[in-house]
């Protein structure tokens, strides 16, 4: 608990100096912030997006059809207070010590297949899943959590949750509790669920490698 708390504090001053910065941006260069699908402001520092769709990655496939939730739009995206964020900090830190890592090919012989995971555990995309079904069951809407595909810094094939705010992307990784703003991560961003419609995916090109 002292541990979840921790992260929770650090959590709330980080997103509290984004928004100010993010504000402060905005201000300075006599513009309103872009709107994102859904009617969300996000700092211009924020995750650069293209919008054109990409097949999902090859083991979520058939992710809607098996769970509905994963794919799922409220059409309302309502602001996070911070006790929403107080909630995000608490269930990835939750997830993070629950879940043993198991690798798909020792659970199911293949080398890719997005599930839940199992009583044995599972592996990255298993564990952004779990996070997202217990963030919604908590009152987040499904639509700021984004599942995405990326390059971890070793250029090897990595899955995280990205939690969507008004003022920029986190990212809920099983490598860390720490939650940290997208292009802190050194990740590189490849695609992710598409926050009009979690049922497709989109292109994303940026952070990690793209940096040069």
């Amino acid at each position: 608990m002292a541990g979840t708390a921790l992260w929770a504090t650090s959590f709330r001053l980080r997103f509290a100096a984004v928004c100010f910065l993010s504000l402060s941006v905005v201000a300075g260069l006599g513009v309103g912030a872009p709107v994102l699908a859904g009617g969300s402001s996000v700092a211009p520092l924020g995750l650069t997006v293209n919008a054109r769709a990409v097949p999902a990655p090859a083991g979520a496939r058939g992710l809607c059809r098996s769970y509905g939730w994963a794919c799922a739009h409220s059409g309302t995206a309502a602001r996070l207070t911070q006790p929403h964020l107080d909630t995000v900090s608490r269930i990835n830190s939750q997830v993070n010590r629950r879940v043993r890592q198991v690798a798909d090919q020792a659970q199911y012989r293949a080398a890719e297949r997005w599930t839940l995971p199992s009583a044995r555990g599972g592996d990255c995309e298993d564990i952004a899943l779990l996070k997202k079904r217990d963030l919604i069951a908590a009152g987040i809407a499904p639509e700021r959590l984004l599942l995405a595909s990326v390059l971890d810094r070793q250029s090897q094939s990595h899955a995280v949750l990205v939690l969507r705010t008004d003022h920029g992307f986190y990212v809920l990784d099983n490598m860390t509790s720490r939650i940290k703003l997208w292009h802190e991560t050194g990740y590189t961003f490849v695609r992710m669920q598409n926050p009009k419609a979690p049922s497709t995916w989109i292109a994303v090109f940026a952070g990690g490698i793209l940096n040069g």
